[in-house]
């Protein structure tokens, strides 16, 4: 990996705990070896790309005093905030929306938040940039229900990031609690959502929906899962979200099935849907909910792509794909644990076999890793 620019907030920064490393940490690289092995296969390849500025999406604590506010992340263990105005995995637009953010609060004097008393009124941004725009997205969270608390914050942020700004927003988060966004939205101007082109479709992303930081590499990983569905499929999606696996697809004629549950990524996901032409749209289906609930999704599926929390797959999606297992499974998992278990019950009767595994470094100099498995039906079992 090409050398990164040093890193000025570390060590009270805790974001990359591993920063200047190359490739995976030796922990996480034994468990993914340990799978490999385990279904007969070679330690799996690691797809990484430079990380100077790969981070699209951020979300950062806003502390200190209405003179001097704070942004950035808690340092280990407290509500003590590491500011990071210049960190260099950040993308350049999020560093300089921050920075017009910070000026701002010193010009209409918006209190940032305060954990212990549970006062002040700005207590968290999400910054998401635009990349064929290089526009940012912002929401600005307040410790109150509606965005009367921030006083002439959002007109001063507005005013400040001008052309640069893609869509403004405030969310309201006034329970005490460690969870950064809260149920209460409103949008405030710009945009609704952002536009990304990826798999060959348009993505759209409000700004409650779950988006990856780290969009240049999950270009690739959705690329190569395109790759591995075999043409004239019928795919099933679960944990769809706002489409970024699925609208590629169908964009390429297959017939899709959309499960989701969130409100907002079904709502990104309606907005993709929109975008396509009416041939595409016929060839799609919702299957709004909880996967595990939704199971009739996999009927006369041949190929089904998960992608789910870090938790993993829901029990009884699980177990039903073990059951009657579709020709091919994509499995693209954020926790390597959860990974384990979930393909040590999918491959515990032998209906299903890991046929392959590759490894996406989509935060480097973290311990985490981002892993594609594909498992394909053994032959002579139900549907074959």
């Amino acid at each position: 990996m090409p050398q990164i620019t040093p890193c000025t907030h570390r060590p009270s920064c805790p974001a990359c705990p591993r920063f200047g490393e190359a490739g995976l940490a030796p922990q996480t690289a034994k468990k993914l070896e340990a799978l490999a092995q385990g279904a007969g296969l070679e330690a799996p390849p690691l797809r990484e790309l430079p990380a100077a500025g790969y981070r699209h999406r951020a979300r950062l604590a806003v502390r200190g005093r209405p003179s001097s506010p704070k942004i950035g992340l808690f340092q280990a263990g407290s509500h003590r905030i590491a500011d990071t105005p210049r960190c260099p995995i950040h993308h350049p637009a999020i560093n300089a929306a921050a920075a017009e953010i910070r000026a701002a609060i010193r010009e209409v004097g918006t209190a940032p938040y305060a954990d212990g008393p549970h006062r002040g009124a700005l207590r968290y941004l999400q910054l998401c940039v635009e990349r064929p725009t290089g526009r940012v997205q912002v929401v600005l969270v307040g410790n109150a229900e509606t965005p009367d608390v921030l006083g002439d914050l959002p007109g001063a942020v507005e005013r400040r990031l001008g052309q640069q700004l893609q869509g403004l927003f405030f969310n309201g988060q006034p329970e005490r609690s460690n969870a950064i966004l809260g149920p209460h939205w409103a949008h405030l101007a710009g945009e609704e959502a952002t536009r990304e082109e990826i798999g060959g479709a348009t993505v759209f992303f409000p700004p409650g929906a779950f988006g990856q930081g780290n969009l240049s590499l999950f270009d690739r990983a959705v690329e190569r899962i395109h790759g591995l569905v075999r043409e004239g499929a019928v795919v099933a999606e679960c944990h769809a979200g706002v489409g970024a696996i699925g609208l590629g697809l169908l964009a390429r004629g297959f017939e899709v099935r959309f499960n989701e549950r969130s409100v907002e990524g079904l709502a990104g996901l309606a907005r993709g849907l929109e975008a396509r032409p009416e041939p595409e749209r016929a060839k799609a289906s919702f299957f709004a909910g909880a996967a595990g609930d939704r199971l009739d999704a996999l009927v006369g599926a041949e190929v089904v792509i998960v992608d789910p929390p870090r938790r993993g797959l829901d029990a009884p999606l699980v177990h039903a794909l073990a059951e009657d297992p579709p020709e091919r499974l994509l499995y693209l998992s954020c926790g390597i644990d959860s990974l384990t278990r979930d393909v040590a019950t999918l491959t515990l009767s032998g209906a299903l076999r890991v046929a392959g595994l590759e490894a996406y470094a989509f935060l480097p100099f973290t311990e985490h890793v981002e892993t594609l498995v594909w498992l394909d039906r053994a032959e002579g079992e139900a549907g074959a």
